[in-house]
């Protein structure tokens, strides 16, 4: 009599990955190398630098070679969304996406969680914070910025300032988002936040290598939530100022966290914590 189980394929190890060109940069692999550490998971997780041009065969070939799943970076967050055979209401509101799933039925399901961790960090480092009591202030208005404003609006927050260098893009996301966007000229950045309960900085300016952030803030509101999506530094000088005036800060390392969660949950299937053990893990494994 035949074993039958004898030709089952054996269970694979579940793969993931971080796709970007460059990513050697990422803190994503250190970040879910911790959790398959901690809840001992079989698993790997891999960066991968793929130029545009190979985007779509790399997506194509990597379910057949184990992958469940990758998270999508700069240069291919929004080019991935013409890829996907589902892309979730996030992030086509969004109009990019950072983590893709491959399911079991070969379709290629296309997320933003990149909202949800701007969101659970500020929730977790200020618990009393409470966006709804009054405007946000949001200096930028790139891809990073679309995903706080699309959470901001849906956290109800009754007014969303912005400012960006290049006005366009801020009337662009007025547009889009309608009529709880408030555009104001880059030159008077510094005048909106005057009454803002939360400050978000969306831009890359304050991060190492970067230009510095030259926006006044004498106009802060002592007590306003002010947070930097910039972790490197971690504590950036935007930051150090927002507090040193009476603020409460919360720096950008957090969001990055948050944001992982959501794909190893779906590709590990572990639900993984966002604790000081994994922020001293990801900022060991950085310059």
């Amino acid at each position: 009599m035949h074993d039958t189980d004898t030709h089952k394929p054996i269970a694979s190890i579940p793969l993931a990955g971080v796709i970007g060109w460059p990513v050697a940069q990422s803190r994503s692999p250190a970040l879910h190398a911790h959790w398959l550490r901690r809840y001992g998971i079989a698993g790997a997780y891999v960066p991968m630098a793929v130029l545009s041009e190979h985007l779509g065969q790399v997506l194509h070939a990597l379910p057949k070679a184990g992958f469940v799943g990758v998270n999508v970076t700069i240069p291919h967050k929004e080019s991935v969304l013409a890829l996907a055979d589902v892309v979730t209401d996030r992030a086509a509101l969004i109009g990019a996406a950072n983590t893709l799933i491959f399911r079991p039925d070969g379709r290629l399901h296309a997320d933003n969680t990149d909202g949800y961790g701007f969101m659970a960090n500020l929730r977790q480092r200020a618990p009393d914070w409470a966006p709804e009591h009054g405007p946000a202030a949001l200096i930028g208005a790139g891809g990073a910025a679309r995903a706080v404003v699309a959470a901001l609006l849906e956290a109800q927050v009754p007014e969303i300032r912005i400012a960006n260098r290049t006005r366009l893009r801020a009337d662009q996301l007025r547009a889009e988002f309608g009529a709880r966007i408030v555009v104001y000229d880059w030159a008077q950045a510094g005048n909106m936040l005057d009454g803002a309960v939360t400050v978000v900085n969306a831009t890359s300016m304050g991060m190492v290598g970067k230009p510095p952030l030259r926006v006044p803030l004498d106009a802060l509101s002592p007590g306003a939530l002010v947070t930097d999506l910039v972790y490197n530094p971690l504590e950036t000088a935007f930051l150090a100022e927002a507090r040193a005036r009476g603020c409460r800060t919360v720096d950008g390392l957090g969001m990055l966290l948050h944001q992982a969660a959501p794909g190893f949950e779906r590709w590990f299937g572990r639900r993984p914590d966002v604790d000081d053990d994994l922020r001293r893990a990801v900022l060991a494994s950085g310059p």
